[in-house]
C-alpha cells in the first residue's frame, strides 16, 4: 500500500463530512468512500507538538516537542518521525508544502521535498498550496509501481491570515461555533474561514484526482486530518474539545468500514500503529497508539478507555494537561498564572472582541471536571461536586499515573518546564506566584 496523507492547518472539524456549512466537496466525496472518526482528538492544541505526537506515535513530550519548531523546540529523534521509518522500511518518501515538526524539513528523513524542486516564488499562500497540489499530483501520475511511496501534502490553509470571501462566502447566512459571539465582524471572519476550507478542498481534489486517473486509488491509503482546533479563543491552543477535536478520514482498498462513520474515541497517537498494520511494516517498539483496525473490521466497539491531551508551550509558556474519556474530561494546569494567556490566541476579530469584553479579567481554574454527555460545550466545572467526587478522584489518578509512566516534564521541572536554549517564547518577565503579566 502506498501512503497519502492529506493535511491543514487549523481546522478542527469545521469541514463538510462534520455538518458545518464549508463547501468542502472533495473532502465530503473522500469521506463518503472512506470512514470518518466522529471522535478523534489531537495529543496536543498546538502546532508542532501536535504534528510531532502523530507522526511519532508518541505524547508530544515524549517525542520531545514541546512548543513550535519554527521557535526552537525539536524532536529529540526524528528517526522515529513516520517518514523516516517508512523510509527504512522500503517505502519512497516524499514532502510537498507544509511540515512543522522540524525547524528545516531536511532533518525529518524525506527522500524528495518536492516544492523545493519547484522554481520561483508564489506571491501567496493560496497559489503556494495550489502549486504545491498540482507538485503531488505530477509526483503520484509519475510514481513508479515497483516501490511504495509516502508522500506527505500539507496546506497553510486554513492558518491565519485568511483569504477574503468576498464574492465566495456571505456572512450573513453563517451560524458561528462556540465560543464565539455571533457579531458581523465574527462572521466575516468565519467567512474567511470557509474561504480558506474551499481553497483547502480545491487542492486536495487536485491530489485525489490524480490518485484516481493514475489508477493508484486501487493500493493507496489516503489519510485526511489537521493538526487541532481553528484558530480562534477558547479553541486552538485549549484542552476543550473545541482545542483537540480534529477531523480524521481514512479511505483504501477493501476497508470494511468504507461509508461509515465512528464514533469511537480515537487519538492521533493511534494513527502510525494503523499506518504500519495496512501498509504491511512492524510497528516500532515506542508507539503509544492503538491500530484503528479492530474498529474499521468491527471486532472491537472500542480500543481506548481515555486518552490524554497537552499543552507546554506555544507563543508563551501554558502548561497544562488532560485525560478524556468518552463521558468525562478533567484538565488540569500547572502554572501560577490565574487567567488568560492572549499569546497563545491568534489575532482576530474574535480576538478583539473578546479583549475588548473584559477577557482578562475572567479568571482561569487551575482545574476542570466536564461531564460531556450533560454538557458538551464544556461550561460546567464539577471540580468540587460532592456527586463527582469518585469521578474526579479517578480521572485525577489516571492522568498522575500517565505522567509518571511517561516521564512528564512537569513531575520533574516543577511547573516550570525550561525551554531550549535560544526558543522565542512570549513572556515578559520570570513568571511568580500571583504574576498577571503577560503579552
Amino acid at each position: 500500500m502506498n501512503i497519502l496523507y492529506l493535511h491543514t492547518h487549523d481546522s478542527g472539524r469545521y469541514l463538510s463530512p462534520y455538518g458545518w456549512p464549508a463547501p468542502t466537496r472533495n473532502l465530503q466525496k473522500l469521506a463518503e468512500e472512506g470512514t470518518v472518526f466522529r471522535n478523534a482528538c489531537c495529543a496536543a492544541p498546538t502546532c508542532s507538538p501536535s504534528r510531532a505526537a502523530m507522526l511519532s506515535g508518541m505524547a508530544p513530550h515524549c517525542a520531545g516537542m514541546l512548543g513550535l519548531a519554527h521557535r526552537g523546540f525539536q524532536m529529540q529523534d526524528y528517526s522515529r518521525h513516520l517518514a523516516h521509518y517508512l523510509g527504512q522500511n522500503g517505502f519512497a518518501t516524499a514532502l510537498c508544502g507544509v511540515q512543522h515538526e522540524a525547524p528545516d524539513a531536511a532533518m525529518i528523513g524525506y527522500r524528495r521535498i518536492l516544492d523545493r524542486e519547484a522554481p520561483g516564488t508564489p506571491a501567496n499562500h493560496e497559489e503556494g498550496d495550489l502549486r504545491n497540489a498540482q507538485l503531488a499530483a505530477q509526483y503520484i501520475r509519475e510514481a513508479p509501481e515497483g516501490q511504495p511511496f509516502f508522500l506527505s501534502f500539507g496546506m497553510f490553509q486554513t492558518h491565519r491570515p485568511y483569504p477574503h470571501h468576498e464574492g465566495h462566502i456571505n456572512p450573513n447566512y453563517l451560524c458561528m461555533p462556540f465560543p464565539i459571539a455571533d457579531t458581523p465582524e465574527n462572521r466575516a471572519d468565519m467567512a474567511d474561514y470557509l474561504r480558506s476550507a474551499q481553497i483547502a478542498d480545491d487542492c486536495a481534489g487536485v491530489v485525489l484526482r490524480a490518485l484516481r486517473e493514475s489508477g493508484r486509488e486501487r493500493d493507496t491509503v489516503v489519510l485526511f486530518t489537521t493538526d487541532h482546533g481553528i484558530a480562534m479563543p477558547g479553541m486552538k491552543c485549549s484542552l476543550y474539545d473545541a482545542g483537540i477535536g480534529v477531523a480524521l478520514m481514512l479511505r483504501y482498498p477493501g476497508n470494511p468500514a468504507a461509508g461509515r462513520a465512528i464514533d469511537s474515541l480515537v487519538s492521533h497517537l493511534d494513527i502510525f500503529p494503523t499506518l504500519c498494520d495496512l501498509a504491511g511494516v512492524p510497528k516500532p517498539g515506542w508507539l503509544q497508539g492503538r491500530s484503528l483496525l479492530p474498529l474499521l473490521r468491527g471486532s472491537k466497539a472500542e480500543i481506548r478507555d481515555e486518552l490524554f491531551a497537552e499543552v507546554t508551550y506555544h507563543a508563551a509558556y501554558e502548561p497544562m494537561r488532560c485525560i478524556r474519556t468518552r463521558r468525562y474530561k478533567l484538565i488540569r494546569r500547572f502554572d501560577f498564572h490565574c487567567g488568560p494567556v492572549p499569546a497563545n490566541t491568534d489575532a482576530s476579530a474574535p480576538k478583539d472582541f473578546w479583549m475588548q469584553n473584559g477577557w482578562l479579567s475572567r479568571p482561569v481554574a487551575r482545574e476542570m471536571l466536564f461531564d460531556l454527555a450533560l454538557d458538551p460545550a464544556e461550561r460546567v466545572n464539577l471540580v468540587g461536586d460532592a456527586a463527582c467526587f469518585a469521578v474526579y478522584n479517578d480521572l485525577s489518578a489516571r492522568l498522575n499515573r500517565w505522567m509518571e509512566e511517561t516521564d512528564d516534564p512537569l513531575l520533574r521541572c516543577g511547573c516550570r518546564v525550561p525551554a531550549p536554549s535560544g526558543a522565542k517564547v512570549n513572556r515578559l518577565r520570570s513568571l511568580q506566584p500571583g504574576d498577571m503579566d503577560w503579552e
